[in-house]
């Protein structure tokens, strides 16, 4: 397998980006999609996910088909990360708080509303669900041990038997849209990993996928007596545990005929919603593309792109962020425009990681 190193300066790209959103070269290079399912994982940076051997499923298929190598989340902590992959901007969003909360709020998981620069959680306006629904394409959330379909819960509740907060809506995303709220298809559109596996095996899956595992699943984590021992103690075993459940659940995609029919063009990301722990404190670059006092970074993360026809065993240096993973979806659907933060000049679609193998 030749491993092809691309090294990108974004200077030397920033022509090719097109200014204010407007579509350039490199935008035109993202071949059509019929699929992208993004699977998001949590609060692990590059080093610790893909240098220290800990996720040797995932590093294998890095290394196979393509990873993003200088990919930065937008701040700290997670939920913000969310919305800015779906709707191009943090929204001065700078907590974990639920999706409800607003100024002066005191309900539950409302916390500092009282800050003069606390804002609104629930956001009104185009994203990429609107987007999609305007062009006819449809879209799912898989969210995992979501309490029920559709359910706007802030967390799941706990059982004799698992412990309680397994599902965080912090780690949605479409939750904190208002057009998503009042979707008349909310039940279908937020889904449990039930009807994952059913859409599956039928290979009725929607053009944009959105797959967010459990907190012990995705890395993230969970405390209390139920928590299994590699849900709560530790990188290392968190990391160990996310790896193996990430690698199944990309077999059993592949095992699909969204991925084995020669004229369905599919691509699997995996990225992460912000990085941690030692990564966040090694004294690294932590912000690329867009910084401001709301985008102030959130690390460098892993991100891996595999394609069912495309290119095989790439590394791409491209500085990116969620921006230019929103907005290679938008070209890779031929939606109209490119949302907020994703039409800026410094943020560059990810065409090199989805670009079609030449014969």
């Amino acid at each position: 397998m030749r491993f092809t190193r691309i090294a990108v300066a974004v200077a030397a790209l920033g022509a090719f980006a097109g200014a204010g959103g407007a579509p350039g070269a490199r935008d035109r290079a993202v071949p059509h999609y019929d699929h992208v399912l993004v699977i998001v994982e949590e609060n692990k940076g590059y080093t610790t996910v893909l240098e220290r051997g800990w996720a040797p499923n995932l590093a294998k298929l890095a290394h196979d088909y393509g990873s993003a190598t200088q990919m930065y989340a937008e701040t700290h902590p997670s939920e913000a990360n969310y919305i800015a992959l779906l709707a191009g901007d943090t929204f001065g969003i700078h907590d974990d708080d639920a999706w409800y909360c607003v100024p002066g709020s005191t309900r539950p998981s409302c916390y500092g509303t009282s800050a003069a620069d606390y804002v609104s959680h629930l956001i009104d306006g185009a994203n990429l669900a609107t987007q999609l629904r305007a062009k006819g394409l449809a879209w799912r959330a898989y969210l995992e041990d979501i309490p029920e379909p559709g359910s706007l819960a802030i967390v799941s509740p706990g059982t004799p038997a698992t412990p309680p907060a397994l599902y965080a809506a912090k780690h949605t995303g479409f939750t904190n849209l208002a057009s998503v709220h009042a979707d008349a298809n909310l039940a279908r559109e937020l889904a449990g990993f039930d009807a994952l596996h059913a859409d599956v095996r039928s290979g009725n899956l929607p053009a944009f996928s959105l797959i967010v595992p459990n907190q012990c699943n995705e890395m993230h984590g969970v405390g209390g007596p139920l928590a299994p021992a590699d849900c709560s103690h530790g990188d290392e075993q968190l990391v160990r545990r996310g790896d193996v459940f990430a690698a199944a659940l990309i077999r059993e995609i592949q095992g699909s005929r969204i991925w084995t029919a020669p004229n369905v063009e599919t691509a699997i990301v995996v990225t992460w919603d912000e990085n941690g722990g030692f990564d966040r404190f090694d004294g690294a670059p932590q912000a690329c593309c867009v910084i401001d006092a709301h985008n102030p970074g959130g690390g460098r993360i892993p991100t891996l792109v595999l394609t069912n026809h495309g290119v095989r065993g790439v590394a791409d240096a491209t500085p990116y962020d969620h921006y230019s993973l929103l907005r290679t979806i938008e070209d890779a659907f031929g939606l109209s425009g490119h949302l907020r933060h994703a039409g800026d000049a410094a943020v560059l679609p990810m065409t090199p990681l989805f670009a079609r193998r030449t014969p």
